[in-house]
């Protein structure tokens, strides 16, 4: 019995397989934090993004608008039969009904002057902005001959202006509408969403004037208007081009313009150091949806386009990515230490794999702190030199020579600076990376050819 143990433990302490068992178990349990660092990086993200969230929503949310919109009511008319139960008279019912027909402008332009800043709270920071707005263009009077209603049956008396927004909260002036020399202020109008319980979609609220005292009745075909609108807003600022011809001008400080949308400016020499001075112009025949809408308005959020101000925060992405390749680091870095033992007979325990394991486990956490408070490359040094100045310095102890640790220090920095270009390629992120490891498997298989694996 005691030779059959004295026959395993030697097995155990000297026998190839049996490190290669116990390495990939312990690469096994490493993988247990290196799910919990991923977690907490998920979690930190969430984080961010309900501080950022928060931030926004006391301040403004964003701005997206669509109009100013024509309202007219007309008639229509259906007939009904009636049937007399006891004189069986058959007689028919004119049934009247009130319908809305939505008019876009012919002409719209539109100039905003944004001013945005940052505000933190703790360690998060976001953008949000002040913007003037001026809306200036004409309506020519609608026609209903594409529905055969006449003119008497059209509510000319009835007609309003509609505006819709995203950020009612954060309008900073009482809204009016100066159409043909004449003011007519803007109130918000309670109009029933539509509730989506799995996606949070950009909902919009409804301003509306009072009714245009028959401006539309009378023989004149255009109608211009101007208004002006301040608002505070957070992320982005769009539009949705709703004019035969559109026009959008945007004018900031601001450095790192993201324009977004369904249309980009035209302009070439829009981005300067103070900042950027963008336009835009969008025909009707550029867009897919008509002048003009008789029942019910559509919803064409998905057309807006305009700048978004966010300021862009990719620490917590390019974290998670280096998480990712923790397996990759951990195995190479064990390969590194069984190739040494294996050449040089230098005896290594299980424990002091494990420890090393730990160390690079170390490297996510230190990584995810240190970028909240500094940028990445920053945070990536300091982390990277801390893990494998520890490491070099364990491993002395443990290989009692300078030229082992040497090469590990050295095989530790290619790895990681071999992994911090993958996260900063997108577009070629696979082909280095294929390529990378096609080396690294080359290297090894040259390295380990003369040992003894009996």
């Amino acid at each position: 019995m005691e030779t059959q143990k004295s026959k395993f433990s030697n097995w155990v302490k000297n026998s190839i397989s049996a490190r290669m068992i116990m390495i990939g178990i312990l690469i096994l349990i490493l993988l247990i934090p290196l799910s919990y660092i991923e977690a907490l990086i998920n979690e930190r993200a969430e984080r961010q993004e309900s501080v950022v969230q928060e931030i926004n929503t006391k301040w403004g949310n964003e701005v997206l608008l669509y109009g100013p919109i024509l309202k007219v009511p007309y008639k229509t008319y259906s007939e009904k039969i009636l049937t007399n139960s006891e004189t069986k008279k058959v007689t028919t019912e004119t049934i009247e009904h009130i319908n809305y027909a939505y008019f876009f402008p012919n002409e719209l332009t539109i100039s905003s002057e944004i001013n945005p800043e940052v505000k933190k709270r703790g360690i998060y920071k976001t953008s949000v902005y002040k913007s003037s707005m001026k809306l200036n263009g004409n309506f020519i009077k609608p026609n209903f001959n594409s529905i055969e209603t006449k003119d008497k049956d059209v509510l000319w008396d009835k007609a309003t202006i509609i505006i819709k927004t995203s950020n009612l909260k954060g309008i900073n002036n009482q809204v009016e509408i100066t159409l043909n020399d004449t003011n007519y202020n803007f109130v918000p109008k309670y109009e029933a969403q539509e509730k989506n319980f799995y996606q949070s979609e950009l909902q919009l609220h409804k301003l509306e004037t009072n009714y245009l005292k028959k401006e539309f009745s009378a023989s004149k075909t255009n109608h211009n208007f101007a208004i002006k609108i301040a608002v505070s807003g957070s992320k982005q600022f769009t539009i949705i081009p709703i004019g035969k011809e559109t026009s959008l001008n945007v004018q900031s400080n601001w450095k790192t313009a993201n324009f977004i949308g369904s249309f980009l400016p035209q302009n070439s020499d829009k981005i300067s150091e103070q900042g950027f001075n963008a336009n835009w112009k969008v025909l009707h025949i550029n867009r897919p949806f008509s002048q003009e809408y008789f029942k019910s308005l559509p919803d064409l959020k998905e057309y807006a386009f305009g700048v978004n101000f966010m300021i862009p925060v990719d620490e917590y992405q390019k974290s998670q990515r280096s998480a990712k390749y923790g397996f990759l680091v951990i195995a190479l870095t064990f390969l590194f230490f069984f190739l040494i033992q294996s050449i040089s007979k230098i005896p290594i325990h299980p424990f002091q794999y494990l420890m090393i394991g730990v160390a690079l486990t170390m490297f996510y956490t230190l990584l995810i702190s240190i970028s909240e408070h500094s940028n990445f490359l920053n945070a990536y040094l300091i982390s990277g030199s801390s893990v494998i100045l520890l490491i070099v310095l364990y491993s002395k102890s443990i290989l009692k020579t300078l030229k082992f640790p040497l090469f590990i220090g050295l095989s530790l920095t290619a790895l990681y600076t071999f992994i911090y270009v993958i996260i900063q390629l997108e577009n070629y992120a696979l082909l280095v990376g294929s390529i990378g490891l096609f080396l690294i498997l080359s290297i090894v298989m040259y390295t380990s050819r003369k040992i003894d694996w009996n």
